[in-house]
């Protein structure tokens, strides 16, 4: 079968290769037909070494496909079902999941250290143990998340990472107050999700904040009141909140510098809601004096800061009803021949998703 493969962390290409098999199938496995996948920047992330993952790998894990078959065991899918991958399912037995928070399970980072993949030159891992670059993958079952016919492939696709993580972010982790002052740094698909999740919360004033144009005027159709450029947000801080600072930041860039920027424009008081993802040698610093003085909250919000299946659950019910645009997010399409052009349309800031259609 035909896959996209990374054969060293640091390069900045894939080669599509036809003799990459799909390996590990077994009991409590299911193997998955690879429908549709968005390219999310964590995939670029890993390739670039900045989020740990072994090599050579698959990217990907932002899929939607249909289950081909099930190994002895599995009960929660069966073959034909249209499913979305899960690349943190929850094992529902550590300490985290009796708590209720399921998107602090491990077990699902676990599946990263195993090779799913194999080709005669050896053993090819699975970004965050899916790898959805590929026409197939194996998985735990538990990644496989059954989802209504009436849902697209690429749309699914979407839930399975960015518009989880954007909507859970304002939904679940800042549960923001209606009338309040957002901003939102770094405007891609999990930013714009995070804007339209905003929205649905009925914030007052939403202010998007990218250095890309595209970006800018696409989050104005979301649900964004006002775009600006990084340069930019002073002046828009001042316009919006009279110079106090903003209610909630949610910074989905996931660099220290961007974090820094957004907690002095969160005001005294307010929340600052980390989803970006970054490097584990990338600090922020802040003073023990400004964190007790100024009281603002820090909120790290991985996976959308909730239940991973209700929050599926929930995007594909507002989705059907049309509170919230998901066919609207993906802005180019290319097929799986073709994944380096969708990787130059996420490093130069002109998609908001591209589809890979597999």
């Amino acid at each position: 079968m035909r896959a996209a493969v990374l054969h060293e962390i640091g390069q900045d290409k894939l080669e599509v290769l036809d003799d990459v098999e799909a390996a590990g199938f077994g009991p409590g496995k299911a193997r998955i037909r690879v429908r549709a996948t968005g390219l999310c920047h964590s995939d670029l992330s890993a390739m670039a070494g900045v989020l740990p993952q072994p090599g050579p790998f698959v990217p990907g894990h932002e899929g939607a496909g249909e289950i081909l078959d099930v190994g002895e065991g599995v009960t929660n899918v069966k073959p034909g079902d249209r499913v979305v991958l899960c690349w943190l399912p929850a094992c529902g037995t550590c300490p985290a999941c009796k708590r209720g928070q399921t998107e602090l399970c491990l077990a699902g980072f676990l599946n990263a250290g195993t090779p799913n993949f194999k080709r005669p030159a050896g053993d090819i891992f699975g970004f965050a143990g899916t790898g959805t670059f590929a026409e197939e993958v194996v998985v735990d079952a538990g990644c496989a998340v059954p989802i209504p016919d009436d849902v697209p492939y690429d749309v699914a696709a979407l839930i399975g990472c960015g518009v989880t993580t954007g909507l859970g972010a304002a939904l679940n982790t800042a549960d923001l107050e209606a009338g309040s002052s957002v901003a939102v740094i770094g405007c891609g698909g999990v930013g714009i999700s995070a804007i339209q999740g905003a929205r649905l919360k009925g914030a007052a004033e939403i202010v998007a904040v990218d250095p890309v144009v595209s970006r800018r005027e696409a989050a104005l159709k979301f649900g964004a009141t006002k775009a600006v450029s990084p340069d930019e947000l002073a002046d828009a801080k001042r316009q919006v909140t009279a110079g106090e600072g903003f209610d909630y930041v949610f910074e989905v860039v996931g660099r220290s510098a961007t974090a820094r920027t957004a907690y002095e424009n969160t005001r005294r008081g307010g929340t600052l809601v980390v989803v970006g993802a970054g490097a584990m040698d990338d600090f922020l610093q802040l003073s023990m004096f400004e964190l007790f003085f100024d009281e603002k909250r820090i909120l790290p919000s991985l996976y959308g800061g909730g239940d991973v299946l209700r929050s599926y659950e929930r995007a594909i019910t507002l989705w059907r009803a049309g509170r919230i645009d998901l066919e609207g997010l993906i802005t180019h399409r290319v097929p799986l021949a073709d994944i380096n052009e969708a990787l130059d349309q996420m490093r130069t800031g002109t998609s908001l998703r591209t589809c890979i259609e597999i």
